[in-house]
This record gives structure tokens, sequence and C-alpha cells, in this order.
């Protein structure tokens, strides 16, 4: 049988094991191999907090059924790869006119679906195993006392479902949340490889189907968002470091529900993992109540909605010259990202986080206020230590920010250049990015 909420066998390998055993008789050979092979993969592991093989195939077999629109991945045609790369190369040529920080992307990049899944998945394992490995240490520690001495089996057992119940998890987010992106940057943060400015050719022609705007149009406003990102991530060298820190620093402070997961231990039947499934669904998170989460949290939500605002305005002004819709794509992505997809809520469920800038529109509105008082250099230059960016009080009262005396630009723009001839006499036209990499070796040299 099929589930209410339309998700295949991958569900669950033995919960699907056991149904297509049974289901009145009716074997169905394909999901009995398919669970099987799952099976196998989660019995046979011994590695880290989440099995990310069975992610990787959990993921691999979401996208193979299909998005939630009931369309299937599509290999990327030639033109469509043509396309893509013309795109991207306008986009940053646009792009060059309203930003001081150089083009990021190295190459531009076309993918189905599938390869974004094995693009993304070595960036989603940095993310989510901080936090698997928190359930997976209070997991050991809620075993009663009299069980500790005989445990080992029993944990390593547990350790193997937990792995399994997490990949299957996370491959279902990843897996359904293809179906949505348009390219490696949709979240904020940056999934893909460094340089590589990537769009999903069938999302971005699904996003702009409804949307009564050319084809084309739509195609270029999300390559100069990808572009813009893409931007930030190459010349700001402490911004990958400081959001992953965040997340991380959240992951640290989670209280895991000790309550809950003593019940889960309890009642561990491994014939019913549904049941166990259901309890990981529910989340075993307690609220974000410790004040180290509280400052993570803000860190995280504040960092985001500046990522996210700096990238809606620079992408508004390159494109308002040029593409009629503009102002319509805008508020079309704004609301996109204000409101989230269902792996955005899974993955809110999965690591007790949302990864939504909330501000967006405040700090969007605080960069287009810098650039009229300063100029696209002067908003830019912000960028050169995180101790200098807006803070969450400086969103509720843009202008006063904009306008206040303490930053001194003058003593700024000294710095920076000093910072600047120190980097031209080590390498001409190098790698490094822009004027804007104090603070590098204090910040970003420390990212794991």
């Amino acid at each position: 049988g099929q589930g209410g909420r339309g998700q295949g066998p991958t569900d669950n390998p033995l919960a699907a094991l056991f149904g297509s055993m049974g289901a009145g008789g009716q074997l169905n050979p394909q999901d009995l191999g398919a669970a099987f092979q799952q099976l196998g993969q989660m019995l046979s592991y011994e590695g880290g907090p989440v099995n990310w093989e069975l992610a990787r195939s959990v993921a691999r077999q979401t996208v193979a059924q299909g998005a939630q629109d009931g369309s299937r991945d599509q290999s990327v045609s030639s033109p469509e790869r043509s396309q893509v790369e013309e795109a991207v190369r306008l986009a940053d040529l646009w792009l060059d006119g309203v930003t001081s920080l150089p083009s990021g992307s190295g190459t531009a990049v076309a993918w189905s679906r599938a390869e974004w899944v094995e693009a993304t998945l070595p960036v989603w394992r940095e993310l989510v195993d901080p936090v698997a490995e928190r359930v997976g240490a209070a997991m050991g520690d809620v075993l009663p006392q009299e069980m500790q001495g005989m445990a080992g089996p029993l944990l390593g057992m547990m350790r193997s479902m937990g792995g399994a119940m997490f990949g299957t998890q996370i491959g279902q987010a990843v897996g359904v949340l293809a179906g949505e992106v348009v390219g490696s940057t949709d979240i904020g943060l940056p999934l893909g490889p460094a340089g590589k400015a990537a769009l999903l050719p069938q999302n971005v022609a699904a996003l702009g189907a409804g949307l009564g705007v050319p084809e084309g149009e739509v195609r270029l406003y999300l390559a100069l968002r990808e572009a813009a990102h893409q931007r930030l991530f190459a010349h700001v060298p402490w911004l990958r470091s400081h959001l992953f820190g965040a997340v991380d620093g959240y992951a640290r402070g989670i209280q895991v529900d000790t309550g809950k997961l003593e019940d889960l231990v309890g009642q561990l039947d491994p014939t019913r993992p549904e049941e166990m499934q259901e309890k990981l669904q529910q989340g075993l998170f307690q609220p974000e109540d410790t004040p180290q989460q509280k400052a993570a949290l803000a860190r995280l939500e504040t960092a985001l909605a500046l990522v996210e605002g700096w990238v809606d305005a620079v992408v508004f002004a390159a494109a308002e010259p040029h593409l009629p819709s503009a102002g319509a794509l805008r508020e079309t992505l704004r609301r996109r990202r204000a409101s989230g997809g269902p792996a955005e809520q899974t993955f809110a469920t999965l690591i007790g986080l949302e990864l939504r800038p909330r501000r967006l529109r405040d700090a969007a509105r605080l960069w287009a206020s810098l650039t009229d008082a300063r100029g696209p250099q002067g908003r830019d230059a912000l960028w050169a230590h995180p101790d200098m960016l807006p803070t969450a009080d400086d969103l509720d009262d843009p202008d006063g920010f904009v306008h206040r005396e303490q930053l001194d630009f003058s003593e700024l723009d000294r710095m920076l250049g000093d910072a600047a001839g120190d980097e031209d006499s080590g390498q001409e036209g190098g790698q490094g990015g822009p004027r804007l990499e104090k603070g590098d070796e204090d910040e970003g040299g420390r990212g794991e």
C-alpha cells in the first residue's frame, strides 16, 4: 500500500520490508529488493551518528520517485547548459556595476536534481553531524544503570538504528528539497562546491511556469541571485565559518528530551521501527531556552538575514535597469523564502532549527539605505569583519545605523587601503578577494 503522505517505500526500510511481505500476500519484488538493500546498509553500518550511505541512497530514490508536483527528474540538455552558462555570464556583468565584490563564480553549472543531491551531501553532513552526535550520545546516557554493563551489543544496535533513522530522515529531506531548489544557495548557506554557480533548469522552469514572466527573465534573475551569493562566499573569507559556527553553536546547546528518549529506548522493538521513526519525526529536542542557544540562534538568524538582504538589494539594483519583471520576481522570491517548503520543515524537526531569514525585508532596506548614503563600496566594506556588520538591534533602526557617527568611514578606508597595499605587494591579480579581507586571519582561519 501507499502511505497517505505520498512517500514511497524509502520511508523506512524495515517497515517497507515487512509491508511488502504482508499486504494480503501480495509481494512487490521491486519494493522488496529496495527494502532488503537498505536493511543490509542499515544493519552493517558501523560509522558516525548518521548513516550517510543510506541517506544518499534514500535521497536518490526520493528524487527518482518524482517531486511533490509529480514531475520526474530530467537530465540536463546541451541547450539548457548553454543557457545557464550565458545567464551566469550576463549576471556577473550586471553585478559588476552594483557591487565592489568581484565575481565568485569560476564556473557555471547546470544540474539535474540527482546531481544537486550528489553535489550538496558533503555540506549537509557538516551541518547535521553535530546534532546527530548529541542525540547519539544522549541515547547511551539514558540506558538504565543495570544495563550499562551489558550494553555493548544493544548500544551497537541502537547506534545502527539511530544512524539509519537519521540517514533516512536526512535522505528524505534532501531528496524532497532537490525537487524545490533552483540553485546551490537557496537556503542562504553555500551548499555546493566553492566557486560553482549552479542552476537546476527543470526547477527554474517550474518556478517560472505560473508567473507570466518570460522564461529567460526568470533564469537571469535566479542567475543573479546565485552569482551574488557566490561573490559573498568567495570574497568574505570569514562568512562561511561564521554561519556554520552558528549552526554548530546551536547544536552544542541542544537539550535532548531525555523523557522522550527513555520512552524510545524502553520501547525499542526492532520489528517496529516505524514507531522509532515517528518519535524522531516528532522531534527529541526541547525548545531553545538556554542562553547559549538563544545567542547562537540570534546570531544565525541575523547573519542569514544580512546575507539574504544584501543579495536581495544588490540583485534588484542589478536587474531593475534590464528586466521589466524585476519587481515582481523580487516579491515572488521574498515570499517563497519566507514561507519555506516541506523539506525545510523536515530539516527544522531534525535539527531543531529553521534556516529562515525572518528579517530579510528589514535587512534589504538597511543595505539599500547604506547604498544611498555610502555607495556600493562603503556598503560592501562592512563585510570586512563580522564586528562591523549591523546587529539585530540595527535592523530595528536602519536609519540610525546608516547615519551613526560611531563608524568612522574615512578611518575604515585608510585601514582597507593599507590592507590592499599589503596584499598587492604580495600577489598581483591572484586569488585573494577584494580589499575586504581585514580580519581574515583571526576569523576565517579557525574554520574546522
